[in-house]
Parts: C-alpha cells; sequence; structure tokens
C-alpha cells in the first residue's frame, strides 16, 4: 500500500509547541503585572457587544499560574467553544480525507497534468492561483475553508522546482492578503460599516486600488522569492524539510484515476458554489466551514470507490493514517486559542481595550490613525474573529473616533488593516497553525519568510490610511 499521508512535520510542530507555550506565559503573566477590569455585556442578534462607559475595575480574580496549562482544555467547554470543535474536526477531516486522495494518486495524477500543460507558464500559474485565492479573500470574505487546497498547492510548489513556502505563499498568504485588502468582505468591511451607519460597500474605488497594490506587491515578493529557489535551491529557507518530502514519481495508475479526478472535480463544483452562496446567503456563511470539510471528506471517498481505484480496506486505513497524521496539531489550536482564554479568566482583556480606547480620544487626528491601526493589530492577536472584533470594540470606537475630527470611513479601513494582514502574523490564528500544520514549515520559518512583505504591508496600509485623511475618505 502506498505510505503517503498527510501528516505534521516533527521539527517544525515542536518549534510552534515552544512558541505557544511562550506566549501563554507571557499572557499569564500579564494577569499578575495588570489590574483586573470589567465592562458589561449585551447580545445583540446573537452578537456580544461592550456597553459603553460601563467599565470598572475589578478584585483581581483567583487566577493561579498552574491554571495557565489548562487554558488549552478549558477552551473546549468555555464561551464560543463550539467553533473550536469545528476547527479541530475540519482538521481532521481534511487530514484524513486529503490522505486517500494522496494514497489513490490522485493528487499526483492532477499534478502531473498541471506540470505538463503550464511547464513553459509556470510563473503565469503562481500569479493565477494567488489572485484566486486573493480574490476569494478580499471579495468574499473566505479565509479558513481555503485552507482544503493548501496541501495541493504544497505539492504543486515542489514540483515545479520550487518550496513548500511558495506553495503557502500562493494559498495561505495570498488569501490572508486579498482578507486584509477587503473590497466587499460581508464579514469584516460589511459588518464595519454597518456598525459605522456608513453606506454598504461605499469608498469602493479606494479599496480596489488597495486591493491592487496589495496585490502588485505580493506578486513581487512571490516572484523574487520564487525566482531564488528555482536559481539555488540551497538557498530556500526549508531547504532541507523539502529534501525530506522528495519521492519518486509515480510511472502508472490505476485505470480508473481519470474517472475518480472527474468525479471529484463535481465535488469540488459544489464546493466552490457554496462559498459563493455563502456571500450572498448569510445563514449559509455560518455553515460553509464544516459544511466544505464533510463535502470534500465525502468527494475523497465515493471517488475512489466509484472508480474502483482503491478496495475499502486500503481507503479505511488512508483515512485511520490521515486522522492520525495531523491529529498532533489540535494541541496546536488548543493552545493558540486559550492565550484569549488566560487573558479573559485573569480578568485584563477588558483592562487592556479600556486603556487603548480611552487614549484615542485624546490624540490628534494623525496620531489617531495611527493609534487605531496599532490598536486593532494588537488586538487581533488575543481575538481572531474579524466580525467578533468589530462588534466588540466598534460601538467603543466610533464615537470616539467623531471627537478625533477622524471620518468613520477611514476608521473603517484602519480597523480592516489592523484585524486582516496580522492574521498571517500571529501563532493565536487557527487558520494559520493548521496550514503551516500541513507543511514541514515551522511559525519560526515562516515568520522569517514573511515578516518582510509584513513590514511592506505595514508600510502600505499606513500610506492609503494618510493618503485617505488628506483626500477626505
Amino acid at each position: 500500500m502506498n505510505k503517503k499521508s498527510l501528516s505534521i512535520g516533527k521539527r517544525s510542530y515542536f518549534f510552534s509547541l515552544g512558541t505557544l507555550l511562550a506566549l501563554m506565559i507571557a499572557a499569564g503573566i500579564l494577569t499578575l503585572v495588570l489590574p483586573a477590569g470589567s465592562y458589561d455585556r449585551l447580545f445583540v442578534e446573537g452578537r456580544e457587544m461592550i456597553v459603553e462607559g460601563s467599565f470598572r475595575y475589578i478584585d483581581r480574580p483567583s487566577y493561579p499560574p498552574w491554571l495557565w496549562f489548562i487554558a488549552p482544555f478549558e477552551v473546549l467547554a468555555a464561551p464560543g467553544a463550539a467553533v473550536v470543535w469545528v476547527i479541530i474536526i475540519f482538521l481532521l477531516f481534511l487530514g484524513a480525507s486529503f490522505t486517500v486522495l494522496l494514497q489513490s494518486g490522485m493528487v499526483e495524477r492532477l499534478m502531473d497534468r498541471l506540470i505538463t500543460r503550464f511547464s513553459d507558464q509556470k510563473y503565469r500559474l503562481l500569479i493565477a492561483v494567488s489572485l484566486f485565492f486573493m480574490l476569494f479573500g478580499a471579495t468574499f470574505g473566505i479565509f479558513e475553508e481555503l485552507i482544503i487546497l493548501v496541501p495541493f498547492c504544497l505539492i504543486l510548489s515542489r514540483k515545479m522546482g520550487w518550496d513548500s513556502l511558495v506553495g503557502l505563499g500562493m494559498s495561505l498568504l495570498s488569501a490572508g492578503v486579498g482578507f486584509g485588502a477587503a473590497v466587499f468582505n460581508p464579514f469584516t468591511l460589511g459588518v464595519a460599516q454597518k456598525l459605522a451607519d456608513l453606506p454598504l460597500y461605499s469608498a469602493t474605488p479606494y479599496r480596489i486600488a488597495i486591493f491592487i497594490t496589495s496585490a502588485l506587491l505580493l506578486q513581487l515578493f512571490l516572484r523574487r522569492y520564487a525566482k531564488r529557489v528555482e536559481r539555488d535551491p540551497t538557498r530556500s529557507l526549508s531547504y532541507r524539510e523539502d529534501l525530506e518530502l522528495k519521492e519518486e514519481p509515480t510511472l502508472s495508475y490505476p485505470p480508473g484515476i481519470d474517472r475518480a479526478l472527474k468525479l471529484f472535480s463535481l465535488f469540488l463544483i459544489v464546493m466552490v458554489i457554496i462559498l459563493l452562496g455563502s456571500f450572498f446567503v448569510p445563514a449559509l456563511s455560518d455553515i460553509s466551514f464544516p459544511l466544505i470539510a464533510v463535502l470534500f471528506l465525502l468527494g475523497s471517498v465515493v471517488s475512489v470507490l466509484a472508480a474502483r481505484v482503491m478496495k475499502a480496506k486500503s481507503m479505511g486505513q488512508a483515512l485511520l493514517s490521515g486522522l492520525l497524521g495531523v491529529a498532533p496539531a489540535i494541541l496546536l489550536i488548543l493552545m493558540a486559542m486559550s492565550i484569549r482564554q488566560i487573558a479573559v479568566r485573569g480578568g485584563v482583556m477588558d483592562t487592556i481595550l479600556y486603556e487603548a480606547v480611552s487614549r484615542l480620544g485624546t490624540m490628534s487626528p494623525k496620531l489617531a490613525i495611527l493609534w487605531l491601526w496599532l490598536f486593532i493589530l494588537v488586538l487581533n492577536f488575543f481575538i481572531g474573529s474579524g466580525s467578533a472584533k468589530a462588534f466588540l470594540v466598534l460601538p467603543l470606537l466610533l464615537p470616539i473616533v467623531d471627537v478625533t475630527g477622524l471620518s468613520r470611513q477611514l476608521a473603517v479601513q484602519a480597523f480592516l488593516f489592523g484585524d486582516g494582514f496580522s492574521n498571517l502574523l500571529y501563532p493565536t490564528n487557527a487558520a494559520l497553525m493548521i496550514g503551516l500544520g500541513f507543511s514541514p514549515v515551522g511559525y519560526t520559518r515562516w515568520l522569517r519568510f514573511e515578516i518582510r512583505l509584513q513590514l511592506a504591508l505595514a508600510v502600505l496600509s499606513l500610506g492609503w490610511l494618510y493618503l485617505g485623511y488628506y483626500i477626505g475618505i
């Protein structure tokens, strides 16, 4: 039986584990040095919102250091635990189903077709794939759901003569940059404009210009790095890890492999329809993430069995192998989620919000732009969901923004910049950790790869914010 399996790289896993453990301890230390505080909260249409002016300092909760290390397991039963469970199930389903696709030969057959077709136009393919991910992030607000395609892009990149980081760049990185350069994203831009009492999707030309410049910057970054790896593979940041993954190409495929690919493509089409439909049907967006995982698993199982590419026993073994291969990443997800849990249990999450918001009202407009962007940038470390963050802090921020003289449209854009691009920066983002878990690249190596792009995006963000201020956005 083919022993290929989707699994977590050991070296990258332990690096990520150490990083998250250090961040958990840092969050715990904050609970000892910052005063505890609390806002009153209410729920509007199922969304948690803070009551403006309700902050008060409280007695420090009893939260001894040993409980910091229990926090990863507390998140399984904490408020919002349903999201954690969905992410874990998504991870396991993806690991199992992709291993079936690997061991059946379907993935390699698909890659061979793409390489044959685009061997002389590989950089056009790189641009096309990257823009596909960017557009889904910028227009439909789709980021986490696209993780199912990351393993395909990793294999495609290595077969094209690049490395795993280019594969992550054309998929995960591109989706994240598109999400940050939102044009019609209903989950961040739409929610933020609604809370700010602005016309839905107003200032679109301004945001299209932001998307174009972000796309150009990303393409320049990816092309430059891919060229470097192509000229000298030893200059790849993941050279040693990718070397361990090199395998001999498959010389022959099972007779029904092409039929299996056609069947699986039908499931992919249904997935795309669901992703597009979630933009127009809000109720669908709430279930699209788990639904995609179920369809991906069904697609892999049905296609290999119907085309008789694998026997049921072999497929069952592949499913189990895939589950076990990605299971260690569950601990990474729980540790990432626990950092906010520690801050909340220690009573300092609301204190951080209060101190940041109260300082905003004393600033000049030019300084307020920078502070607003930085505040959301830091807050995204603790609260990853863009829409949840909008409902939580924008009702607090917008009245103060009015006092500073900034427009609400510009405040919304500062929110988008602070929230979007940093999804690719923080190890507390579950989608990022899942994507890295499917590659041999650890978090520290990823950070080394993308840090220059992140700095360039920060400069680009501030440039567009100050330009927006001067032209009266």
